[in-house]
């Protein structure tokens, strides 16, 4: 293998190109009309046009994807996160075409992308799953209260065909399903391509706990430190840690085994993370679903565990024996936490503040900061794509050192020319709930009005 196309943009198609680089090996971006001068363009050593600027039209386009794989020589196809990366079909397209999708087989990844056998193989595997149903049948009439009544309110309506919140309901009375499951696989359909859904019992007192694993082989799975995503808004992520604040060891490891005997299972192989819900109150866990992709937050697996997932994900595609490369069970040496930073309004429900930014400075060159960036001073964040500028990810020897190392980070972090969320970010890292590791899922929904006061003079360095 000596050519990657990186069938995606921004930070992420960044990040895979230094990969590609530690490893030498040629990337090949590609990009639409919105991206021709976009920062993943210029760092590839090569680049490829597939079309206008919906996503539709490029970024989720198969057959462009692969019409550009052909033109530039590529031996493999790394999917990144979103966009085709839980595309069974494309996947399946890729091996027909004789090249190396960076990722599992495309019948593991429509297996563990069809929420419904998802959870089956989770409760053949021993891993406790929350009442849900399959995947809705597109004509529902009176069944869908009845299937959302075996669920029991309040649920969420989730999409089978992707992640990150996309797609995601939730619904608290019948009265709201019909028009929550409609809205849902609106978004679904086109952001996934898929307009699948399904219905899942929601626990509103819980913590977001996921565990990054990564398959070398059949049948050995290897378990990661687990990582918290808790604070999170519209079930979008916004701070991720790992490990998990005052989790119990006993609840960590079993949160490990389980998701270690679920990817054996199935025999999965390459970078994967199996995610969970933890009853706050009682610290029992429940299995919500499988990625079968790289996450938004694998760097702070990556600091505190000294492996890069990306590399490795690499070196698996090209064949390489990765037994001696990742201990049985790595352990975390410190705590990292990662903030998103986006070009959005807190003080406008979020919305996407889209326009060039005129001054971006990030302290990349900081002891123990990490900055993943798609963008830079001059670009355009434009309307098309998620409204990520960075990640910054700040390594400690304990919690409180990367949380003050994170926090310094943000505070020299100046942003002209769009909204965004700084301010905020460091009002959830001040807030007392937060530096006490006990934040649950609902914390944003909590404390929204307290942390969104905070955002005026976002750009604005303390």
């Amino acid at each position: 293998m000596k050519s990657v196309l990186i069938a995606n943009r921004g930070e992420i198609a960044c990040r895979v190109v230094r990969a590609c680089r530690s490893l030498g090996l040629r990337s090949i971006a590609v990009y639409s009309d919105a991206d021709r001068n976009a920062l993943h363009v210029e760092l590839a050593d090569e680049a490829v046009h597939i079309g206008p600027a919906p996503a539709r039209r490029s970024y989720l386009d198969a057959g462009a994807i692969l019409a550009a794989a052909r033109a530039g020589g590529a031996d493999a196809i790394h999917p990144g996160y979103g966009f085709l990366s839980e595309n069974a079909a494309f996947a399946r397209q890729i091996a027909e075409a004789g090249l190396v999708f960076v990722g599992p087989a495309a019948a593991i990844i429509a297996e563990m992308g069809d929420k419904g056998r998802a959870r089956a193989r989770a409760e053949d595997a021993g891993v406790p799953v929350l009442p849900g149903s399959g995947r809705l049948p597109q004509e529902t009439g009176d069944d869908l209260l009845v299937c959302a009544a075996a669920v029991g309110f309040p649920l969420l309506v989730k999409a089978t065909g992707g992640g990150g919140g996309i797609g995601m309901r939730r619904v608290d009375a019948p009265a709201d399903l019909a028009a929550a499951v409609e809205r849902a696989r609106e978004q679904a359909a086109r952001s996934f391509g898929d307009d699948g859904v399904y219905l899942e019992h929601f626990v509103a007192a819980a913590r977001h706990v996921e565990v990054q694993v990564f398959g070398t082989a059949p049948g050995r799975a290897v378990a990661f430190p687990e990582r918290d995503c808790s604070v999170q808004r519209r079930f979008q992520k916004v701070i991720e840690e790992s490990p998990a604040a005052n989790l119990p060891d006993v609840v960590s490891q079993g949160l490990r085994d389980a998701a270690a005997r679920l990817a054996e299972r199935v025999g999965y192989l390459g970078a994967g993370t199996v995610e969970f819900i933890v009853d706050a109150a009682t610290g029992r866990f429940y299995f919500l679903e499988m990625n079968t992709r790289i996450q938004v937050e694998h760097p702070v697996t990556e600091m505190v565990t000294g492996l890069d997932l990306v590399a490795l994900q690499l070196r698996l595609a090209a064949g390489e024996d990765l037994s001696a490369a990742i201990p049985d069970a790595p352990r975390a040496q410190g705590h990292a936490i990662e903030a998103r930073l986006y070009a959005e309004a807190p003080e406008r429900g979020f919305l996407p503040t889209p326009g060039r930014l005129t001054r971006l400075d990030l302290p990349s060159s900081r002891h123990g900061v990490r900055i993943d960036a798609g963008v830079r001073a001059g670009d355009e964040i434009t309307p098309f794509y998620d409204p990520m500028i960075a990640k910054v990810i700040a390594w400690g020897e304990d919690r409180e050192t990367a949380r003050r190392r994170l926090d310094d980070a943000l505070a020299a972090t100046c942003i002209d020319g769009v909204g965004c969320n700084l301010a905020f970010l460091r009002a959830v890292l001040a807030h007392p709930e937060f530096r006490n590791g006990t934040a649950t899922t609902d914390f944003i929904v909590r404390n929204g009005s307290g942390l969104v006061t905070a955002t005026q003079g976002a750009s604005v360095p303390a």
